[in-house]
């Protein structure tokens, strides 16, 4: 298959009029020759993925739409050029492939791996400036944008920066492909993910004891003469949020096969909370692609908003297409929650519904650290899988901002991380991350939910 990089069809797809929310201020404007000579340089690179690959997740979603499948994505807040690195990378494959196993193995579930990952290098902020003492800098919207360092120089944005994002997004992609389909994803090296892992926490234990239950199961197969080649790899697929514009359009592509516009930065791209503008630039855009496409909903959104939303990028309802991610806040979710899924499911419409339990849960710490506690993480899930089971419907994922490595950033878990140990290892680019520890420790606790829903 090959994907077009140039096409008189690619020319008119887009309204240039319309405006996009949550730009930077780019040095000469969005048509500024910096800007556009990073265009140029991006629209001539080859795809990151591939039509089918994002076809292939979309039917996928809809199985998850359908109740037949769970949703597992996860990964930085932001990444960072800097954190590019084999073993960072691999220890993130390495925690959502233990999730995944341990949702399956207690669901009976296909989990459907989606990483935060080779592409999620820019973030929305709430203020365009940030002060320190008496000196106000552009505030730091990731790497795509500019640096994290509080210097004039580091502050201002950089359209060279995009073609980085490019390039580290290109070799992140190469690892986790020889991860996930060489041997390193196979179910049999399900004790190997495991170590180098910190194992003080009960769940440590639980994960052993799981990994021996399904070492003897797969032996068993194996002496039987069944030796599956579904075992050996795994699907693992990119997913970002769409927010610099200028990226997402110069990484568009005609598939070669149907001559459909495909967003080839990610397998599946989202929209956020502050960009869903009905008539704005983000919401067009996704419109014109065709990869499965998500949409942040938060305490506010109302059963207008979902289905105008659903009625300008699936007209069609095409089946896994739309994938609805909730970031509620746990004292809000069960009030919030139930008269979208109610009206939306009323309206016939398919669509995939997932929780992110991060987003809403945000404060400060005394001691001046964004934190979040893994209990109110934990309490809206726990809502999420409440509300869909009065309503009837499935609870299809979860959306998790995790590090496969010990941070210490998020407060409690097994480990009981307090405000004092913020202190010691808080490495987050912008958003608080559950450490690897909590990450396994909330799949067990959403795999009993999976199994008593």
């Amino acid at each position: 298959m090959t994907m077009n990089t140039s096409s008189s069809q690619l020319d008119n797809l887009f309204d240039p009029s319309l405006v996009a929310a949550q730009q930077p201020n780019w040095p000469g404007g969005h048509d500024g020759e910096q800007m556009k000579k990073a265009v140029a340089d991006l629209r001539a690179l080859p795809p990151l993925v591939f039509a089918g690959e994002c076809d292939d997740l979309k039917a996928k979603i809809a199985e998850a739409a359908a109740g037949r499948a769970f949703w597992l994505q996860g990964g930085d807040c932001a990444e960072t050029f800097n954190s590019a690195t084999a073993d960072s990378i691999r220890n993130r494959i390495k925690t959502i492939l233990q999730m995944a196993a341990v949702l399956q193995y207690y669901s009976s579930l296909p989990v459907i791996k989606v990483g935060r990952m080779a592409g999620q290098f820019a973030k929305p902020r709430s203020n365009d400036l940030e002060t320190r003492g008496d000196v106000t800098l552009p505030a730091y919207r990731g790497d795509a944008v500019n640096d994290i360092e509080f210097t004039e120089a580091a502050r201002t944005p950089d359209p060279n920066r995009l073609v980085r994002v490019y390039n580290t997004s290109a070799a992140t992609l190469n690892l986790v492909r020889a991860f996930t389909r060489g041997g390193f994803a196979d179910l049999r090296q399900v004790h190997e993910w495991n170590k180098g892992f910190i194992r003080d926490s009960k769940f440590g234990d639980k994960y052993e004891q799981m990994a021996n239950e399904i070492g003897r199961a797969l032996s068993f197969m194996q002496s039987a003469g069944v030796d599956p080649e579904q075992f050996k790899a795994v699907d693992f697929y990119a997913s970002h949020e769409a927010l610099i514009i200028e990226y997402e359009k110069a990484l568009t592509r005609i598939d070669s096969r149907t001559q459909l516009p495909y967003d080839v930065s990610g397998h599946f791209i989202w929209i956020g909370e502050r960009t869903r503008q009905l008539d704005g630039a983000h919401v067009d855009f996704a419109s014109k692609v065709r990869n499965p496409i998500g949409i942040k909903l938060g305490p506010k959104s109302t059963v207008e908003d979902a289905l105008a939303l659903i009625a300008k990028l699936n007209p069609d309802n095409e089946p896994g297409r739309i994938t609805f991610i909730t970031r509620m806040g746990a004292g809000t979710i069960r009030q919030a929650l139930p008269a979208l899924v109610e009206g939306v499911t009323k309206s016939g419409a398919q669509v995939l519904w997932v929780c992110d339990p991060m987003h809403g849960n945000t404060f400060e710490s005394k001691n001046g650290y964004k934190t979040r506690n893994f209990e109110d993480v934990l309490d809206e899930v726990r809502g999420f899988f409440e509300v869909h089971k009065k309503l009837g419907t499935h609870p299809g994922g979860i959306h998790i901002e995790l590090t496969g490595d010990d941070v210490t950033e998020c407060l409690g878990g097994g480990n009981e991380v307090s405000e004092k140990d913020l202190e010691s290892r808080y490495e987050t680019a912008c958003d608080p991350r559950l450490n690897h520890s909590q990450s396994l420790e909330l799949s067990f606790l959403v795999a009993e939910m999976l199994r008593d829903r």
